[in-house]
Protein backbone atom coordinates (compact mmCIF):
# COMPACT_ATOMS: atom_id res chain seq x y z
CA UNK A 1 0.00 0.00 0.00
CA UNK A 2 1.52 3.53 -1.02
CA UNK A 3 0.72 6.56 1.05
CA UNK A 4 0.90 10.13 -0.41
CA UNK A 5 3.93 11.60 1.57
CA UNK A 6 2.65 14.29 3.97
CA UNK A 7 4.90 16.86 2.24
CA UNK A 8 1.92 18.60 0.09
CA UNK A 9 2.57 16.75 -2.85
CA UNK A 10 -1.11 15.27 -3.25
CA UNK A 11 -3.24 17.54 -5.92
CA UNK A 12 -6.37 19.05 -4.48
CA UNK A 13 -9.31 19.30 -7.02
CA UNK A 14 -10.66 22.39 -6.26
CA UNK A 15 -13.79 22.37 -8.67
CA UNK A 16 -14.72 18.90 -6.52
CA UNK A 17 -13.65 20.45 -3.14
CA UNK A 18 -16.42 23.15 -3.92
CA UNK A 19 -18.71 20.80 -5.26
CA UNK A 20 -18.83 18.37 -1.92
CA UNK A 21 -19.11 21.73 0.29
CA UNK A 22 -22.43 22.67 -2.05
CA UNK A 23 -23.37 19.07 -0.99
CA UNK A 24 -23.01 19.12 2.38
CA UNK A 25 -24.50 22.50 2.43
CA UNK A 26 -27.99 20.90 0.71
CA UNK A 27 -27.62 17.94 3.15
CA UNK A 28 -27.71 19.74 6.07
CA UNK A 29 -30.76 22.21 4.42
CA UNK A 30 -32.58 18.89 3.47
CA UNK A 31 -32.53 17.45 6.62
CA UNK A 32 -33.72 20.57 8.57
CA UNK A 33 -36.30 20.88 6.53
CA UNK A 34 -39.52 19.27 7.33
CA UNK A 35 -41.33 20.03 3.99
CA UNK A 36 -39.85 19.31 0.43
CA UNK A 37 -37.36 22.23 -0.30
CA UNK A 38 -38.80 24.90 -2.99
CA UNK A 39 -36.24 25.45 -6.30
CA UNK A 40 -35.91 28.74 -5.41
CA UNK A 41 -34.73 27.66 -1.78
CA UNK A 42 -32.18 25.25 -3.18
CA UNK A 43 -30.42 28.07 -5.07
CA UNK A 44 -30.47 30.11 -2.28
CA UNK A 45 -28.62 27.51 -0.62
CA UNK A 46 -26.13 26.87 -3.29
CA UNK A 47 -25.68 30.51 -4.27
CA UNK A 48 -27.14 30.06 -7.78
CA UNK A 49 -28.92 33.74 -7.57
CA UNK A 50 -25.60 35.21 -6.21
CA UNK A 51 -23.84 34.03 -9.25
CA UNK A 52 -25.99 35.22 -11.79
CA UNK A 53 -26.05 38.91 -10.26
CA UNK A 54 -22.44 38.84 -10.03
CA UNK A 55 -20.68 40.84 -7.07
CA UNK A 56 -22.67 44.31 -8.02
CA UNK A 57 -25.72 42.31 -7.23
CA UNK A 58 -27.57 42.85 -10.03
Amino acid sequence: MRVAPVGGTAVQDHVALAEIELCGELIIAASAARERLSLEYIDEVLRVTEERRGPAGR
